[in-house]
């Protein structure tokens, strides 16, 4: 096997990330586990075809034994005994990390996954940024000169990196010619990089793992875990992996995902919006009953989202695991105190919720709501670093009430298929001018929830559903004409340059894969073709 980094992008510092002994590292990645991801892949594809014919799921027969069985995870490490409130951002550039760090949070979940557009540059900046995170040394002084630099008044915040999708891949790496796996390139070079030294810093190698559809993906990563602190030389147990539960499948192996997973498992998280995401990708074609009212409708009390969330706790307590809250994707802002005072107030209210249901902590997508998520965690934590005491044995889910989707309220109207088509265009235009995540009318957008919003238009289309507002049938068409007067309104809002470079081919490729007979799994994969 050989490893060959494309040199048509050169990017500033690299060599200090792509030593021969870090690539060798991620070259050891490859060849041992690439050949397993590839064969989970295709068995994801299989079990979604199951589906399509079915429109069921359920939870695993062949597994009943783990859900019964008395274990539980490895106990935590210090650094992560309190995660009650956890920021979230991309790892580049340098002035977001240090806000980050800075922000008073418990962690900082350094994203290299859906809040970043992974161009070479973004890749190996968010990996420099984290090493020299690690090492104390990390700073930034911008064109005007403000400098940027590592608080020592008080603990910076504990990183856990989250590392791509098993879906995506790297171009930018090729391994005997072919592009390089997204997820062994992230973990691979951010692991080589730092893990020693998070160690000595008494942190350890912490991450997020996203977006997998079975117990099968994260025994994977388990083996990847236990092969790379061999490789090392650093002891078993090192790391710890927080699990997000963002794809209905997931959803029905949260106590196989932590058993696989049990010597390095810090917690399973709500990851809401890719969640409602995979609900539409996986039932796509299952009939009305699955389509979901306008996105903007769905909040976190509709009975399907009560039952997952209630779940998740009760299975994490059971287990020892931490039971982490979702994204407050409502961002404050500065300039319009009253939009400021409204983010606060839905903040407050879905961090109450999760609080008092007895979640362990939660993310924020702004350092100004890191207090407020701080304070309501405090309210019910007390003095104790988190509720792992707070089990759940009244909740009782089934396999129906976690498919339950015609419950929730709402309707799908003209104006919810408008503003999906606004942020699908809007946000993958900014995806493909090298960033990962953006306000949009207030709120913090990035590909999970642009995926939401075409995947929607896709299901509307497919399922011939009538606009409670206009009573028109969306068809084709109707998409095309709307899809039209949005990407207008984008061009006046912006410009002719930015249409031409990024809102002009955005639209065009939202309109592609809406409009298209076959359904695209990953807005990313495309998008991924178009960037440099």
């Amino acid at each position: 096997m050989a490893i060959t980094v494309t040199d048509h992008q050169p990017v500033d510092r690299a060599e200090e990330i792509l030593t021969p002994k870090a690539l060798a590292f991620v070259e050891a990645l490859h060849q041992r586990f690439a050949g397993t991801r590839n064969g989970l892949l295709e068995a994801r594809m299989a079990k979604r075809d199951g589906v399509a014919r079915t429109s069921r799921l359920d939870f695993l027969p062949e597994t009943q034994e783990i859900r019964d069985g008395d274990w539980k995870v490895a106990e935590a490490p210090a650094a992560l005994q309190d995660r009650r409130v956890e920021m979230t951002g991309p790892a580049t550039p340098a002035k977001m990390a240090i806000n980050a760090l800075n922000s008073g949070a418990k962690v900082w979940l350094a994203d290299l996954e859906d809040a970043s557009t992974p161009t070479w540059s973004n890749v190996i900046d968010a990996i420099l940024n984290l090493r020299d995170a690690a090492q104390g040394t990390l700073a930034y002084t911008s064109p005007e000169g403000r400098e940027y630099k590592l608080r020592t008044d008080a603990p910076l915040a504990v990183v856990v990196a989250r590392p791509r999708g098993w879906h995506m891949e790297e171009r930018h790496l090729l391994i005997d010619g072919a592009p390089a796996v997204g997820a062994l390139v992230d973990f691979g070079l951010h692991f080589f990089h730092t893990a020693k030294q998070l160690l000595l810093n008494g942190h350890g190698p912490y991450y997020y793992l996203p977006k997998m559809e079975s117990h099968l993906e994260a025994r994977l990563w388990n083996e990847i875990f236990l092969f790379a602190q061999d490789f090392l030389g650093i002891p078993q147990g090192s790391v710890r992996a927080t699990m997000l539960i963002e794809t209905i499948p997931a959803a029905f192996e949260m106590d196989e995902f932590l058993y696989e997973l049990r010597d390095h498992a810090s917690g399973l998280n709500a990851g809401r919006w890719d969640y409602l995401f995979s609900i539409i990708k996986y039932f796509r074609d299952a009939g009305e009953e699955f389509v979901l009212p306008d996105r903007a409708s769905v909040a976190m009390t509709a009975p399907f989202m009560r039952a997952y969330t209630e779940l998740l706790v009760k299975t994490c307590h059971k287990r020892g695991a931490f039971a982490m809250g979702g994204m407050a994707a409502v961002i404050p802002n500065r300039r319009h105190p009253e939009v400021t005072e409204a983010a606060f107030a839905k903040v407050r209210a879905d961090k109450t919720r999760e609080a008092n249901d007895g979640f362990d902590g939660s993310w924020v997508a702004h350092p100004d709501l890191v207090p407020t998520c701080r304070e309501v965690f405090d309210a019910v934590l007390g003095e104790r670093p988190n509720q792992l005491d707070k089990q759940r044995p009244e909740v009782s889910v089934t396999a129906d009430q976690l498919l339950d989707i015609a419950s929730a309220d709402g309707q799908v109207t003209e104006g919810g298929m408008r503003l999906n088509l606004y942020v699908a265009v809007a946000y993958t235009a900014v995806w493909l001018s090298g960033n990962g995540a953006v306000a949009i009318h207030n709120l913090m957008e990035d590909a999970a929830t642009a995926e939401i919003s075409r995947s929607q238009v896709w299901q509307q289309i497919r399922n011939k559903s009538v606009l409670a507002d206009t009573g028109n049938t969306v068809t084709r068409e109707l998409v095309q004409r709307i899809l039209g007067e949005e990407t207008e309104r984008l061009r006046a809002e912006f410009g002719d340059e930015a249409f031409r470079l990024y809102y002009g081919p955005a639209s065009k490729l939202i309109e592609e894969i809406c409009l298209s007979e076959d359904y695209t799994d990953f807005l990313t994969t495309p998008a991924y073709e178009l960037v440099g």
